[in-house]
Order: structure tokens, then sequence, then C-alpha cells
């Protein structure tokens, strides 16, 4: 497929900012209100406004380059660990904007949750402390605590009949989709209230894929999600809302079923179509 690089002309007139299809009775849990974020004064991200339903699974989806990994980092401030990175705008979670400076982000970071692209974890430990490393952090020494947590995380990331006899494993031991299922394991541990999920199964084969696919249908039913895919396949599977991004900006943001089936910008059509990527 031809990769863009510039917009057309047109774009800012044809950019769709509707917000999906949600009855006002229905509970924003996170809201994203006029996002820019900037390297050295260049700008990745521009002024996006998003609102994410509680217990629902948010896509981003676009062509490689497009921004969608930059916001969803800044949802869990992230770039604060990022030289030269500036963020505006606010990110408000229940109503609190995460980027007032009376926001502790270590605080933060336990109500939202972060999966990375590649399984990452922590080589040297085993199942059970890959899980537990947060809460210790975080002061849990209760033995009977940690062990009701462990098994619970593993249970909601369904992994835990595959490894609940062998707890002590080195977590290096599993396979990369076992692993990535640890890693989800992990952030559930310390109770986040949102998870943010960047190509979880990009690394993944597809019978793992779908295991971290029916995992994330599971974990909507407590969690509000967003995750960024490349493969526009799985964004159908798995969310209810799809936003689509291009050269930072956000194009188009609607349910799922509409974006794909009937959007509303010729960018997204041409996209969604497999025309360029």
């Amino acid at each position: 497929m031809t990769a863009l690089t510039t917009k057309p002309a047109d774009l800012e007139k044809q950019m769709t900012s509707d917000q999906p299809d949600i009855v006002d009775s229905d509970k924003f849990k996170m809201v994203a209100e006029n996002v820019t974020i900037s390297y050295d004064g260049i700008q990745a991200v521009k002024d996006i406004t998003m609102k994410f339903k509680e217990r629902s699974v948010t896509a981003l989806i676009g062509p490689s380059g497009c921004g969608k990994t930059t916001f969803l980092r800044c949802l869990n401030r992230m770039h604060d660990m990022t030289k030269n990175a500036k963020v505006e705008g606010k990110v408000m979670i229940d109503n609190i904007d995460l980027y007032d400076k009376s926001i502790d982000p270590i605080y933060h970071r336990r109500k939202v949750g972060m999966v990375f692209q590649k399984p990452n974890p922590f080589p040297t430990m085993s199942i059970y402390d890959n899980v537990t490393a947060g809460l210790k952090l975080n002061g849990v020494r209760d033995k009977k605590i940690l062990n009701e947590i462990v098994e619970d995380s593993l249970k909601m990331a369904y992994l835990w009949d595959e490894v609940k006899h062998d707890l002590k494993k080195s977590a290096i031991e599993l396979s990369g989709g076992q692993q990535q299922r640890l890693c989800i394991a992990r952030a559930l541990a310390i109770q986040p209230e949102v998870l943010l999920m960047d190509e979880p199964a990009s690394a993944l084969d597809p019978i793992a894929t779908q295991k971290i696919e029916e995992t994330i249908t599971e974990l909507k039913k407590e969690y509000t999600i967003i995750i960024v895919t490349h493969n526009m396949q799985q964004a159908v599977r798995v969310s209810d809302y799809t936003g689509f991004m291009y050269l930072g900006d956000l194009i188009e943001f609607r349910e799922t079923k509409k974006l794909f089936t009937d959007p509303k910008n010729e960018l997204t059509a041409k996209y969604v179509q497999g025309q360029f990527g």
C-alpha cells in the first residue's frame, strides 16, 4: 500500500470531530481535551479531543507515525519521562485533570495501567513475582493479600489455568503469548481503572493473538480500555469505538461499526478500504 506523507488540501474541512454516538446518560471514564504533544517544539499530536466511555474498548488506528502511540502515552503521563516533550491540554479521569500540578504522576499511573507492544516481563523474576512487583513497590506485604491478587489477576488475564501449578517458574520460560498475558496480569494487579494497550498482539502468532483479543473482550466488563492497533480487523473484532488518526490529527472518531461501514470522511474511507497505509 502507498503511504501518504501530506494531507489533502481540504483535509481541515473534511475532519470529523463528532464524538461517538453515546447517549447523555452513559458515563465517560476519561476525557482528553484539546491535547497537543510536541517534541522540541514540533507538534506530533494536534489538538485532539476524545471521550472514552466507561467499560468499553476504544481502538486508535492509522498509518505508522501518525501519532497513535504518542497520544496513548500521554494518557499515562509517560511523556513526563521524555526529554523535550511537552503536553498541552487536559486529560481528565473522573473529572480530575491528570496534568494538574497537584497530581502525583506515580499515583496516576496506578489508576491507568499500560501494556506495551512487546511482552516485557521482568526476566529475573518468577511468574508470581512479576505480578506482585508493583504491589510490593506500593508497600503491600501481606502474603494472603498478595496470593489472592495474583490468582485474581492471572484469572482475569486468562493465564491462571496454564501456570497455577508453577508460579515460581521464570517468566521468560513462558511463550510469547503467555508473557503478554502475564504483562496484562501485572498491570491489573495494581487495580487500575483504565488499561492502555499499545499493539499488544503485534508480535504474537494468530493463536496467541486470539487469546489476547478474548482477554480484552472479557476485561471491558470491568475496565475502560484504549488500544492502539495497526490491524484494522482487530479493531473491528474487539472495539466499541474507533478513532482514525493521520499525521497527528484525529480525523474521525465514531462507533467502530459505523466508522468502518459508513465513514463520514473521505480520508477515513480510503484508509479502511486499504488504499494507503
